[in-house]
């Protein structure tokens, strides 16, 4: 690889943004590349915006994705996914979860939750992939586990060996909750 190549993971507070993060550079990193990784986090723990740039290929020097260079959005959450759009490159690639969580300003009654997001995210990126996290990850067995089915729709577009993933997972999550996980990553990867 000759280039850096950026993900972009953007969310909300309490959706497993940071984990998935950690996963995934670490299933980078023992794939060999240099992985540089930055978080941003909004005003409330749960419930405020959260972006996560991951950044890897031969030499990374900075963790910070530049404006307009994301290769891979990754979205856990609808309008957040769609807040970041303008981030992506030309050819960037969107992987996006179905699930809408009110903002405060919405939770108050201030605004309205933007209608029609998934399509206006397909009219951007028509290749984009929206998928249902929740109803996967309940189908594994648990609902926290949406932030691992989308970890595991991600992995259908990198060139990583299953192994590396397996590895990755096996680090970053307690033994007693890796078996549904591992089917939460599996569902992902066939959504």
């Amino acid at each position: 690889m000759n280039r850096v190549k950026n993900i972009l993971l953007a969310g909300v507070g309490g959706q497993g943004i940071l984990l998935a993060s950690e996963i995934l550079s670490e299933a980078l990193m023992l794939a060999g590349f240099d992985v540089k990784k930055a978080e941003v986090h909004g005003m409330a723990q749960r419930g405020g915006n959260v972006v996560s740039h991951v950044r890897y290929g031969d030499k990374v020097f900075s963790p910070t994705i530049p404006d307009g260079e994301v290769d891979i959005l990754f979205g856990f959450e609808l309008l957040e996914t769609a807040r970041n759009l303008d981030q992506l490159g030309t050819e960037g690639v969107v992987i996006a979860n179905t699930l809408k969580l009110a903002p405060p300003s919405v939770s108050i009654g201030k605004e309205a939750y933007p209608a029609g997001l998934a399509e206006k995210i397909l009219e951007k990126v028509p290749n984009a992939k929206i998928i249902d996290g929740m109803g996967l990850a309940q189908q594994a067995g648990d609902a926290r586990t949406v932030n691992i089915v989308l970890l595991g729709a991600l992995s259908t577009t990198m060139d990583l060996d299953e192994a590396i993933w397996q590895q990755a997972m096996e680090k970053m999550i307690p033994e007693r909750l890796l078996e549904v996980n591992k089917a939460a990553f599996a569902l992902g990867q066939s959504a």
